[in-house]
């Protein structure tokens, strides 16, 4: 990819392509009296111009596979029929010869629509004041209530403090590097509808396709090839997406569509616009005796698979690493005229961004350094396996290590002794830390399994097939490297295939840090049942026991006795080209498929984030001046990836915390479409990582754990609790993202502890 080789569905043609282009609502809500496309049909070179009533007839079901027919939300549709619901809702969709003229179509269309009162604020959808869906009713897209009023009330009389902030996590956008693209090709004769499209996830593609057009699974392939990017954005099929597929079915020819920054700033998904107010009972020594969390939390009017809700999660969550007895929580995932919700790199994060900070706020307001008031409460190695208050079981987690890792590698007490002597010169310098614990390999529903096939070839070489996805998680190298290692071949032999459906087993893809755990397990028993197979043919060759025979680097020998070897393409050598020389029965197929799910639901790993920074309070600016993580997730099968991962997600934290915002006005008009507003961290902004690594081992075989998400997850409130640090003489009201300087200087120019002048 970096010398211009890497394959992007921008990169794929196709004889007689065309290209596609999508007429947008510019308003939140409206009822759409009129929509004429005479003009635009008219235009040369436009093949076709598309409303509701032309392609949401075709539509079939547009339910995401893994939450089936029976998921909650609102009606999917892949143009907006009869009234408009978020500025950006795809009105139109015009297919061309080209791009520039799709697009110069889509300004000929004549869209009248009567405006409607818009809810974007999530206290609005809260109370009602309009609905959102009017056919579901409410704006309550789900709800959790874990609330006992007299048991809270019951914890508060107990408790020597209790602490109460409000905390607000600002709306961002997952903002790949490639936004969404698909090329649809329907052949009538074959019959195939071929589709390469920037996914995570090919077979979901393919499923979706299947029932968006009528058509069996088996005449739709889907090819994945590079893809610049997702971080959940990418695992469904969005209705925009479903509209360029039916196009093409309804033409017969192949349609292609490549969005383009502003649209997919603006209607390819966002994530993180919640707001939670949280109290927590301490005693007098600072353990902590509950929670109590109100969390409101929007998914927008589209959101994409199921309702995108993570309340249930937040749910389960909140205690974190933390022995906390009791937790009592109420949550609603809620409808809003804006941007769909998608799932973005750790979607539940709201539950550390809610603990983390409160946690410092607390430590603050009781007289407590906040790594003392985390020690008195974390989950320790003796404690496990240890029984949150939510029925959450943790084992194999080491949080209370990775906060002594972190503090020494950061130098905490070192810092603290810094801070005071650069406040006596007017400066302000702030540490913080966040630890969290992160559900990996989820071992249920579609999730929960993956298929490995793997095949050794008559030259010897091994060619791996699995329904993964590599979206930038290094799957090329870590896969090859788990079938090298358990197999006994040379890496260099190991081909390793994906992205492709007409050759790769079903799987869901990427997401969910579940390479390591699902993929990586199912590849890691696939290669031990072809090695003894390998083994069994070897014995023959060899006049030896299995059980006496070593593999390593392609070569089986005779364990003690090296000499007496034969190399695994000498293995299959006689498997496909002279079975007549071996004996009968035996099995000679050098394939094997093994399709494997985890026996835990959840494997955890966890991790600690510490952050020291500086703010200028003339012009509210953040300096990150060092970053630290301690990572446990278990055996590391490639180090310099998982170091990848981290330094990936703490860099969109840090963006989380510090830049990004996707701000609507209160009637729904976005006002940060394109980069030149919505702050993105660069090279710049974003530190050298320091980083620590303890490896506790998971019950799992290879002892392995996931950690795609964990480094969006820490990041955030790591630095917020720096930045709230940094601000303690000044303010205490650090409590809403993105801490920008305009924001910053506003804070402290309207509290009334700021001492700025």
């Amino acid at each position: 990819m970096l010398t211009g080789r890497g394959r992007y569905v921008a990169n794929v043609s196709v004889p007689g392509l065309l290209q596609a282009a999508f007429l947008r609502s510019e308003l939140a809500r409206g009822r759409i009296v009129s929509i004429n496309t005479d003009a635009a049909r008219a235009l040369p070179g436009v093949e076709g111009v598309f409303t509701a009533a032309d392609l949401n007839p075709m539509a079939g079901p547009m339910w995401a596979t893994m939450y089936g027919p029976d998921a909650p939300g609102p009606p999917a549709r892949p143009l907006a029929d009869g009234d408009v619901r978020f500025a950006g809702d795809a009105v139109a969709i015009v297919v061309a010869q080209s791009r520039a003229i799709a697009k110069d179509a889509c300004d000929l269309i004549e869209l009248d629509v009567e405006p409607l009162d818009a809810v974007v604020a999530l206290e609005e959808a809260r109370a009602g004041v309009a609905v959102v869906h009017p056919e579901l009713g409410t704006n309550i897209a789900a709800a959790v209530d874990a609330l006992d009023e007299e048991g809270w009330a019951a914890a508060q009389a107990r408790a020597a403090h209790v602490v109460t902030r409000t905390f607000r996590q600002a709306r961002g956008c997952n903002a790949p590097m490639e936004g969404r693209a698909v090329l649809a090709s329907w052949d009538a004769w074959t019959p195939l509808l071929t589709v390469w499209a920037s996914t995570q996830n090919a077979h979901e593609v393919r499923a979706m396709c299947a029932r968006l057009v009528g058509i069996p699974e088996h005449q739709v392939r889907v090819i994945m090839g590079d893809v610049g990017g997702g971080f959940g954005q990418k695992i469904y099929v969005s209705p925009d997406e479903a509209a360029v597929i039916l196009a093409s079915y309804r033409l017969g020819q192949p349609v292609k569509w490549v969005e383009d920054r502003s649209e997919n700033l603006l209607a390819a998904g966002h994530a993180r616009n919640d707001v939670a107010t949280a109290s927590l009972a301490l005693d007098a020594e600072g353990r902590i005796l509950a929670m109590h969390v109100d969390h409101l939390e929007d998914v927008g009017a589209f959101p994409v698979g199921s309702t995108s809700s993570s309340v249930s999660s937040v749910r389960r969550l909140l205690a974190g690493p933390y022995k906390v007895p009791e937790v009592f929580y109420t949550g609603r995932s809620l409808y809003t005229n804006t941007c769909g919700r998608v799932a973005y790199r750790g979607p539940w994060l709201m539950e550390t961004t809610i603990r983390e900070q409160l946690l410092d706020h607390a430590a603050r307001e009781i007289g407590m350094d906040p790594i003392e008031l985390r020690r008195r409460n974390v989950i320790r190695r003796h404690d496990q396996p240890y029984t949150s208050s939510s029925g959450v079981v943790f084992d194999f987690i080491s949080p209370d290590e990775t906060i002594e890792q972190a503090a020494g590698l950061i130098g905490w007490d070192e810092a603290r002794a810094e801070q005071e002597r650069l406040r006596a010169e007017g400066r302000h310098v702030g540490i913080g830390m966040a630890v969290f614990v992160e559900p990996t390999g989820i071992g249920a529903g579609a999730l929960g399994t993956d298929q490995a096939t793997i095949r050794i070839e008559p030259t010897g070489v091994v060619n791996v097939y699995m329904g993964t996805g590599s979206t930038g998680n290094s799957l090329e190298t870590t896969i090859p490297q788990l079938v090298a290692e358990h197999l006994g071949c040379a890496l260099e032999d190991v081909a390793f295939h994906q992205g492709d459906t007409d050759s790769a087993p079903w799987g869901h893809g990427s997401g969910g840090s579940r390479a390591a755990v699902v993929s990586g397990g199912a590849a890691r028993a696939a290669a031990i049942q072809l090695r003894e197979r390998v083994a069994r043919v070897a014995a023959e060759l060899l006049e030896a026991a299995p059980e006496d025979l070593d593999v390593a680097a392609g070569v089986v020998s005779v364990r003690g006795v090296p000499s007496r070897a034969v190399s695994i393409r000498d293995v299959a050598h006689v498997v496909h080209h002279r079975p007549e020389t071996l004996a009968e029965p035996i099995d000679r197929a050098l394939e094997v498929a093994v399709r494997y799910r985890p026996v835990d639901v959840y494997t955890w790993s966890n991790a600690c984030h510490a952050c020291l920074c500086e703010v200028d309070v003339e012009t509210g600016v953040v300096s990150l001046r060092r970053y630290v993580v301690s990572e446990d997730c278990g055996v590391m099968i490639n180090p310099m990836i998982v170091e990848g991962q981290i330094a990936g997600g703490v860099a969109q934290g840090i963006g989380g915390a510090l830049y990004e915002h996707f701000v609507y006005d209160p009637n729904g008009n976005p006002l940060t479409a394109t980069f030149a507003d919505y702050g993105l961290p660069s090279a710049v902004e974003v530190p050298p990582i320091e980083y620590g690594h303890i490896e506790t081992p998971s019950r799992l075989p290879g002892g392995f754990k996931g950690m795609g998400e964990g480094g969006a997850i820490g990041s955030p409130s790591a630095v917020a609790n720096a930045v709230a640090d940094a601000l303690a003489p000044l303010t205490d009201g650090v409590t809403s993202f993105p801490l920008s300087p305009g924001e910053i200087v506003a804070l402290l120019q309207g509290s009334a502890r700021s001492a700025v002048r």
